[in-house]
């Protein structure tokens, strides 16, 4: 089958309007084995594929492109996405750079979709991006393919300008040439254009001390953060997610703290008060803080920053379940290590209101609302078997008690609602706590409860019987489950570990005499 393929090839590269030697071609290679197609790659003449775009191109230009050279065009993509990926990056790059940079000049977004996949590839292989750093136009055409009215486009260019800048090369290439310029130009297409190359600067400087050194010298970093601080509302809503970004790397700490960015970040919360149009930003401004306490340490965040647990708290009490979403979330983030559960814990009964509010939501909210409820009660409650202490305990249980009157049996009532996410939630709940000794006990002496955590019947897809399994780990792992469960539902649930998340109990069947 390799052998009509490249017979069909020369003969698409022989005929000037080649379309029914195309199908053939494309029909062909849909049976042809990859590595048949790797035998054959140094015959496979891929010119006279590129020229057909190309030409395509020019024609389209002067006259109404017809259906028969959309086909053309639509044919020849998927023929070179095939027979591309026989080759090797290295000889992609150094015999078919000039048919790249064409295709990423081309009007289809198709074409430039399959050259920027390609560049993609090369640049992942260390012997071959050298000769895409070495070709000054097709690295210039990359960063115009940025401001294209495509995303997908945009996107792969981001990606592959970003893969180049992983190597000292690829840095002084972007930032010590005209490309740099050619980048800020692209810039001022419009808004949308411009947040894409701080996506693209956010992630090269996430690299390294040394990228960020880079886009902080070509003045596109201090932009970003002009931009944030600045009066517009709805800009800071955007850069803030992309400084967040930043902010997950020891180094983009530093540099923000360095250069007072979180200071002003935390004075504009302060004066959101006074702000009616805080709501566009205050969100992405409170998820910043709570990243970034738990990144770094929660105590010390929360301590020179108390406006951060002020707003969190305030949120809570909106009536508007955005503001309310993001508090759940934040102190679910704060409340994800130790640290952060003794902050919650230093707030004394507000948080225990806090709680309450959050137990209330779970029960009557949208759905969307009660499962970030849920996750967050889930990760305020988990405590690992090595970091349980008597005191961190007895703090969990008097959390647990705020939730509401029966937090079991509320969180049972919610699984038992037929919707998978919830239920899924609520296991994640029970997990979650399924290892504190305390909690064992309330599973233990709740009526039924012991039979529900052993019914496999209540789960009916694969997610929820991933939950239930999990459960049922958690607590047959205990070192405290036999004591407190007793030894035979001990066993049972080591018999539920054994057989598995999927297992189902065969159905015995009695002969009878004399039936048909």
């Amino acid at each position: 089958m390799a052998v009509q393929a490249l017979a069909l090839l020369r003969e698409v590269s022989r005929l000037e309007a080649p379309l029914e030697e195309l199908r053939a071609l494309h029909s062909v290679l849909q049976t042809v084995p990859l590595s048949e197609l790797r035998e054959q790659a140094a015959e496979l003449r891929l010119g006279p594929l590129f020229s057909l775009l190309n030409e395509n191109h020019r024609t389209q230009t002067n006259e109404i492109c017809d259906v028969s050279f959309r086909e053309q065009t639509t044919l020849c993509v998927s023929i070179l996405e095939r027979l591309l990926q026989a080759m090797e990056p290295v000889h992609v790059a150094r015999n078919l750079g000039a048919d790249l940079q064409r295709g990423l000049t081309h009007p289809d977004d198709s074409v430039k979709i399959l050259t920027l996949s390609q560049v993609g590839k090369i640049v992942e292989n260390s012997d071959a991006v050298t000769e895409i750093l070495n070709n000054a136009e097709l690295l210039k055409q990359i960063v115009y393919c940025i401001g294209g009215d495509n995303l997908s486009v945009a996107k792969a260019a981001i990606k592959s300008l970003s893969r180049i800048s992983l190597t000292q090369a690829g840095l002084e290439a972007l930032f010590e040439s005209n490309l740099l310029d050619d980048l800020k130009r692209v810039m001022k297409t419009n808004d949308i254009v411009r947040y894409r190359v701080y996506e693209l600067i956010v992630e090269i400087s996430s690299v390294s001390p040394e990228s960020l050194t880079y886009c902080t010298t070509s003045g596109l970093v201090t932009q970003l953060l002009r931009e944030l601080t600045g009066e517009d509302v709805l800009v800071r809503a955007t850069c803030i997610e992309m400084v967040t970004s930043l902010a997950y790397t020891h180094h983009g700490r530093q540099y923000l703290a360095q250069e007072g960015v979180i200071d002003q970040i935390s004075n504009i919360i302060v004066g959101a008060d006074s702000d009616p149009f805080s709501s566009f930003y205050l969100p992405g401004f409170v998820k910043f803080f709570g990243n970034l306490a738990i990144m770094d340490s929660p105590q010390q965040i929360c301590e020179r920053y108390p406006i951060f647990v002020e707003k969190v708290f305030e949120m809570t009490e909106s009536q508007d379940p955005t503001m309310i979403g993001v508090a759940v979330d934040t102190i679910g983030i704060l409340g994800s290590n130790v640290e952060g559960k003794q902050v919650l814990q230093k707030t004394g009964t507000r948080f225990e209101r806090l709680l309450m509010k959050i137990g209330y939501q779970a029960k009557n909210a949208s759905t969307e609302l009660k499962i970030r409820c849920l996750d967050a009660i889930s990760s305020i409650f988990y405590i690992s078997p090595e970091q349980q202490t008597d005191d961190l305990l007895r703090m969990t249980e008097s959390w647990f008690s705020s939730l509401s009157r029966d937090p079991l049996e509320l969180f049972r009532g919610i699984s038992n609602q037929p919707f998978p996410e919830l239920h899924c939630a609520a296991l994640k709940v029970f997990t979650a706590i399924a290892n504190q000794p305390w909690a064992q006990k309330l599973m233990f002496n709740s009526p039924g409860f012991v039979e529900y955590v052993m019914d496999r019947s209540v789960e009916h897809d694969k997610a929820s019987k991933d939950a239930k399994y999990e459960l049922v780990k958690a607590l047959a792992n205990s070192k405290t489950i036999a004591e407190i469960f007793g030894n035979p539902n001990y066993l049972r649930l080591r018999t539920y570990l054994s057989e598995g998340p999927y297992y189902v109990k065969p159905i015995s069947t009695t002969a009878v005499e004399g039936a048909e």
